[in-house]
């Protein structure tokens, strides 16, 4: 089955674009995974992707995805809450000065606790000092990102909070693929009808995208 699905591309092309956000409350760290996993990478790309259609990579061989984690200029970000993996986000170098923030998002039962935001914010700050880290790099000139309407309704708002613009929107037909999730159970719950805000255990309101989430 083919279905129409609309991609946003937004951008920034100055440091002093991006906005900061709030640091969450409790023990969130957000670290570089410096030596290339396959295993962990793949694990945090299903993890994150498996209820929003992440497929591009699940055909990969561990060659390929070593071999995609070894480009010079390709980093991994990983946030933990109290040293659990929380959500990721891959950077990657191009040609002009451009990283592009190629995979950013959070495990679904991490969503909805301002994470999303802050490490957002994290990991563009590190896409504009990329070069720092890679010598044979050019300094960053701009850092970019796309979202599309498979993603969570608070995707373009993340983006745009953190000083993200829109450049290019395109439209086209894709066809619905089976992906490895959401695994049963791993998604936050819903709010029993007549629960108010206060009974909804905490970290299960609001969803994210890319999976970018809200704040």
């Amino acid at each position: 089955m083919n279905i129409a699905v609309t991609t946003w591309s937004l951008e920034q092309t100055s440091p002093a674009d991006l906005r900061p956000a709030a640091v969450p409350e409790g023990d969130i760290r957000i670290v570089r995974a410096e030596r290339p996993s396959p295993e962990f990478s793949r694990f945090l790309y299903t993890a994150v992707g498996g209820d929003i259609r992440w497929t591009d990579r699940l055909g990969l061989t561990y060659a390929q995805w070593q071999e995609t984690l070894e480009r010079p200029g390709t980093e991994t970000w990983v946030a933990y809450d109290h040293g659990t993996p929380a959500g990721y986000a891959e950077l990657q170098a191009q040609d002009g000065g451009t990283v592009e923030i190629v995979y950013f998002g959070l495990v679904p039962a991490f969503r909805g606790r301002r994470i999303g935001g802050h490490l957002l914010a994290y990991a563009t700050a590190r896409a504009w000092d990329l070069a720092e880290r890679w010598p044979d790099r050019s300094p960053t000139k701009r850092v970019w990102v796309h979202t599309c309407s498979l993603d969570g309704p608070h995707a373009m708002a993340n983006y745009q909070r953190r000083g993200f613009t829109l450049f290019d929107t395109t439209v086209a037909e894709e066809t619905v693929r089976e992906t490895p999730g959401p695994w049963p159970g791993a998604l936050p719950e819903e709010p029993a009808t007549g629960a108010t805000a206060g009974t909804t255990p905490a970290g299960t309101t609001g969803t994210t995208a890319n999976p970018a989430e809200s704040g």
